[in-house]
């Protein structure tokens, strides 16, 4: 081989090296820009549904997460990394979906403004709407950017002029807190006196009805009657005060209202009086499907339907498993009389619904009003309940259902030694094979 021919090889052979780096050079620009991952799990668990995707189409504009964990759980582990790796899931289908971290420990202020009550739960805001998510699995994560994605507000009215608790009140028995909650949800809250109104607005999403201390008027009844008959959606909290004129409504409904109250041993276990109904047993329904938090209600009264008034009815929240109706005068020390008590479970809470013209009306009725007031509404899962219920009842429940994903790989769990082992065998023995294979079979090529 002349020079020439030795120069042209080396030629070669740059350029080679040169056109390989520029290819991988190439790839990996390609790859940042344009990635690209294949699911091969079973079930593809590891990449959103369908209807995960579409949710996010929806929302056009940013999303800003925040997630308050620390470093490390004791009992989870590196928090952090395990919501990265879930946010990371929509950020790929959704630039602009952007995740920060606050640590609860440096930043105690922050995290208490923000109403953090668990490590790792996070904070989802979008064009000024914002909700909290403790759970992190697909269905719940969906479920809320679809609520954030929803542009019109529903519109709830709170029935004022006669002392019922309100929605915008900041004494302990009104619900400031919670219309302050409804409100972030996207709910426009607005008070209805009915003395006044010439009727219910053909807008409204759902009208509350919570505790009146005096009697309506007539002409006020006839309304809330004449906005029933239209298929209005209603809530309706009854204390242990009388109905105040409100009898032919609940009449309407069908509803059978046992007069005592609710006393539930269990409730001494948590250190609360005995006339504090803990729920914790829910009824197949949609506004409490999947609910597993306990709910405190103080100076509860059974509900009960009765048949023939065209209502479908289901038993929303059932309590005191072990309690009784009291019908007697409560003391310190209240006791069960088999004579004159109504032994539990209890039904506090039910659902009502029927079709009117083309329209599925929707009421709830709830034997206690303070689980939702200033005083109680952190108790348990009272704000959750009663959030459910407004979104059942303003018609959210048709929100995506996002299926829940379960785990269809088999898995192989390794000790420690044999996880050794195996990686032993991969990073050392195996390359020393090949070289000792390699080495074997030049000597017999030179042998040849």
């Amino acid at each position: 081989m002349n020079s020439k021919s030795q120069f042209q090889l080396r030629l070669h052979g740059i350029l080679f090296v040169v056109l390989f780096l520029l290819a991988v050079g190439l790839l990996a620009v390609l790859a940042r820009e344009y990635p690209a991952q294949w699911d091969i799990t079973r079930n593809s668990r590891n990449s959103l549904s369908q209807a995960s995707i579409d949710t996010l189409k929806q929302l056009s504009g940013p999303v800003a997460i925040t997630a308050y964990a620390t470093q490390h759980d004791p009992r989870l582990g590196d928090v952090r990394k395990i919501i990265r790796e879930f946010v990371d899931l929509y950020s790929r289908a959704k630039p602009d979906l952007t995740l920060k971290f606050v640590d609860p420990s440096e930043q105690p202020q922050q995290t208490r403004a923000a109403g953090i009550q668990a490590n790792g739960e996070m904070v989802v805001e979008f064009q000024g709407r914002s909700e909290h998510l403790t759970t992190l699995n697909e269905q719940m994560f969906s479920s809320l950017l679809t609520r954030l994605a929803r542009a019109d507000k529903r519109l709830a009215f709170y029935l004022d002029g006669h002392g019922e608790r309100k929605l915008n009140g900041v004494a302990n028995h009104d619900l400031g807190d919670f219309g302050n909650r409804l409100e972030a949800k996207g709910f426009k809250i607005a008070s209805l006196n009915l003395s006044l109104a010439q009727d219910v607005p053909d807008n409204t999403s759902l009208l509350l009805i919570a505790s009146p201390q005096v009697d309506l008027m007539p002409g006020e009844v006839e309304k809330l009657n004449k906005y029933l008959a239209k298929g209005g959606n209603l809530l309706w909290l009854i204390d242990q005060e009388p109905l105040h004129g409100l009898r032919p409504l609940a009449e309407a409904l069908g509803l059978v209202l046992t007069p005592g109250t609710v006393v539930d041993p269990a409730a001494e276990q948590l250190n609360t009086t005995p006339t504090t109904a803990l729920g914790a047993v829910y009824g197949r329904h949609p506004a409490t499907q999947g609910f597993n938090l306990v709910t405190a209600f103080p100076f509860a009264r059974q509900i009960g339907t009765s048949e023939g008034k065209g209502w479908q009815a289901a038993s929303l929240v059932e309590v005191a498993p072990q309690g009784w109706v009291e019908t007697g005068k409560l003391d310190s020390s209240p006791a069960y009389d088999k004579n004159r008590d109504t032994p539990g479970p209890v039904t506090i809470a039910v659902a009502l619904s029927r079709s009117v013209e083309d329209k599925n009306q929707r009421v709830a009725v709830v034997g206690n009003g303070s689980f939702l007031s200033n005083t109680y509404l952190g108790n348990g899962g009272n704000l959750d309940l009663g959030l459910n219920l407004f979104n059942w009842l303003a018609g959210d429940d048709s929100l995506i259902a996002i299926p829940v994903k379960n785990t269809l790989d088999t898995r192989l769990e390794l000790s420690k030694s044999a996880a050794a082992v195996i990686a032993l065998g991969f990073l050392i023995g195996l390359p020393l094979a090949f070289i000792a294979t390699g080495i074997v079979i030049r000597w017999r090529r030179r042998k040849a």
